[in-house]
Formats: structure tokens, sequence, C-alpha cells
């Protein structure tokens, strides 16, 4: 891909997309990315009624969420070297239909551990649209026009944090939790059915790498050994870390010790919009600013504020309403800059995008996945435990940020 000139970036749109619009392009990245969100967070609202199901404890039903994510992390791992072989089409439908496959023995599972299993297959096949849709949008763009890409995508994403919860909570009201996974399997026939009418193979013929493990092991050097990329690796997983931390400690938090029960998917949808907003003004103000300037800024400014929750939950003095608004501002910050260091650690690496998406996207994932077990687990009836923990995501990441630039944060360049 050719980049444009400085000056035309603002407006500059890809010709490797066509025949879509800028708007489409970014509608159809941000809905298969919503695949993921709708699996994660719909299933707050119905981990107790799992556990009722069969038999298990509030705490093991958070498996639900992890065996999701260890197939998601396995996933990505596989899907960036096949798609800079083969190209970004095929192995995303392959991924898609992997994943309604999954999402129907969910529906069918008798037993606990089965659903697990089923979970799991389906983190391996949205893998595909996670790694890929990133691919893509490398393909297409590049600097802070692929990170307003992929701010107006997320915005556009967290659109689903904000329903999906509440929307799930009234299936449990009105109907049996199995038909959450129909849902999840409809949304998916959907999306699969629009990408391929519309979506075209946006790799180049002269980008396509061989599948033999050399130059797979090659691509992964160059990744890791270009200092932006493995830093801002680094720091996106510690960033999602902490935004996933916040889902897992949601239904213990808002629902048990802030008393707020099955309202509290109505405090993560505020949490959540607050998410959207953040990502908008992101990506309206990345172009002017740049990438550095605000993701740093935001997460010297998210850790002061977690700073000031640990205080004050040590204090007791958090309610509701104050722990709602704590929630809303740092995961605002935290997710703005998540996408920012995501497009950091990509914009170097456009001649293995899908490799390099992989790789990315695998560690990451298992970063957030062990940052958010270990908090989720730490829990003790109190909000201490996810209040440290949003404050050691912080600070590790204004360290990480530091060695990478060499002590430059807020950079402009």
């Amino acid at each position: 891909m050719t980049s444009p000139p400085p000056t035309e970036a603002a407006t500059y749109v890809s010709a490797r997309h066509q025949p879509m619009s800028f708007a489409e392009f970014v509608i159809v990245i941000a809905s298969l990315m919503a695949l993921i969100a709708l699996a994660t967070s719909m299933m707050l609202a119905v981990l107790a009624e799992i556990g009722r199901t069969f038999s298990v404890d509030t705490t093991r039903t958070q498996s639900v969420l992890t065996a999701f994510f260890v197939g998601f992390s396995v996933g990505q791992f596989v899907v960036g070297p096949v798609s800079d072989r083969f190209g970004r089409r095929a192995v995303l439908i392959g991924g898609v239909s992997l994943y309604l496959v999954a999402t129907v023995l969910c529906v069918l599972a008798q037993s606990f551990e089965t659903l697990l299993i089923a979970r799991v297959m389906q983190g391996l096949g949205v893998a595909a649209p996670r790694v890929i849709t990133v691919s893509v949008v490398r393909d297409c763009y590049s600097g802070r026009r692929m990170a307003s890409v992929m701010s107006l995508a997320m915005t556009a994403l967290m659109v689903v944090p904000v329903v999906a919860p509440a929307f799930g909570q009234l299936v449990v009201l009105a109907l049996p939790w199995r038909w959450i996974f129909v849902f999840l399997a409809l949304y998916g026939v959907l999306v699969m059915a629009w990408m391929y009418l519309r979506l075209p193979e946006t790799l180049a013929p002269e980008n396509k790498r061989s599948l033999q493990p050399l130059s797979i092991l090659s691509a992964a050097r160059e990744a890791l050994t270009t200092r932006q990329s493995l830093g801002y690796m680094l720091a996106t997983g510690a960033a999602q870390g902490f935004l996933l931390a916040t889902l897992y400690a949601a239904p213990q938090v808002m629902g048990e010790l802030l008393g707020m029960g099955h309202y509290f998917t109505i405090a993560f949808g505020i949490v959540a919009a607050a998410m959207s907003l953040g990502q908008f003004l992101n990506s309206q103000l990345v172009g002017r600013f740049g990438m550095r300037f605000l993701s740093h800024g935001a997460i010297a400014v998210g850790t002061l504020a977690s700073i000031l929750l640990l205080v004050l939950a040590r204090i007791d003095a958090i309610g509701i309403v104050s722990f709602t608004l704590f929630m809303c501002l740092c995961n605002a910050l935290f997710m703005a800059a998540s996408s920012n260091f995501n497009a950091l650690a990509m914009e170097p690496q456009g001649r293995i995008a899908g490799t390099a998406s992989s790789l990315f996207g695998s560690v990451t994932t298992m970063l957030q996945a062990m940052i958010a077990h270990t908090i989720g687990q730490a829990y003790d009836g109190t909000m201490i435990p996810l209040a440290s923990g949003m404050v050691a995501c912080g600070v590790t990441i204004i360290v990480i940020a530091a060695i990478t630039e060499r002590g430059k944060l807020f950079g402009r360049h």
C-alpha cells in the first residue's frame, strides 16, 4: 500500500477495499470485531444461570469467559501466518464458520465441561476476525489514518457492550440462557454474509509469504525485535488486561458488593458508553495530536484516577455513583490508549501484517487473560483487589512506554 502525503491523510480512502466506501469499511470492521465483544459481554448476564443449570459455584462460572480467551489466544497464533499465505477472505470465512459451529454446540451442551469445550472452539473461530480485521486495516492504511480507522471502528464497536449485558438480561428473564447463543449464531451468519458479498481481498500479491517454519520464524523475529512493536504490544496487553479485569469484576463489585443485583448491567452499559465516547474523541484528535501524545496522556490520567480510587476504597468511601464515574473515566482512557498502542505496534509491520497481527493478538490476549483472571480471583468482598490491579496496570504501562520511547513520553512524532 502507498501511504498518502501527510496533508491528505485525513481524507485518504484506500482503493484496496473497493467497492466499499470508507464508512462501510469501518462498519464492516466494527461488525466483525463485535463477534468478540458479544461472545464476552453477553455472558455477564447469564453466568449465574449457567452456574445454576450445571450446579457450579460463582467463581467457577468465570471459566466460561476464560475458556473463550484460551481458544482465542491459541487461534490468533495460527491465523496470521495462514492469512499471509492464502489471503484474508478465505481464512476469515473459515474462522467465522468454526465460530458458528461452536455456537451451535454451546446451545446443545448438556454438561459444563462440554460448554467449556465449545467456548474454547468459539475462541478459536473468532480469532480470525480479531487478527484479520487488524491485518485488513493495515493492508489499506498506515500511520495516523490507520489509528483513526481503528478508533472509529472501536467507537461503533463499543455500542455492543453498552446494550449487550442488558439485552442478555432481558433474554434470561424471558427465555432460557441458551437463547443467548442462538442470537450469537444469527448475528454471525449475518456478518459473514455481508463480508462475503462486499469485502474484497486486501492482501497484495507481493506480500504473500510462505508457510515454511523458517519463514514464519523470520517474520516473528522481525516483529519481536522491532522496539516499537514489542513495547507497544506489551503495553496493549496490559491496557486490555485492565479493561478485561473490570469486565470480570462487574458482577461481583457492581452486582454484589455495591448491591445493584441484576441491575449492574445498566451501570456497566453506562461505562461502555463512556468508553465509546472516548474512542470517538480519540479518532477525532489523533490526526492532530498523534498517537503517542494522546495514549501516553490517557494512561497517565487514568493511572492517577486509579490511585485515587484505591485510596477511597481503602477508607470505604466509594458508592455506586462514584464507582461508576471512576470506571467511566478510567475505562474510556485506557480503551482509547489501547487502540493507539495497537496501531503503534502494527505500524512498522506492513510487510508482515498478518503474522505480526497474529503474534501480537495471541500475546496480548494471553496477557490480558492472565491479568484479568488474577485480579478476578483475588476478589475478597471489597474493591481493593480491583483498584490495586488497575493501579498496577497503569504504572506498568507507563514504565513500558518510557522504555520503548527511551524516556521521551508524550512525543508527537
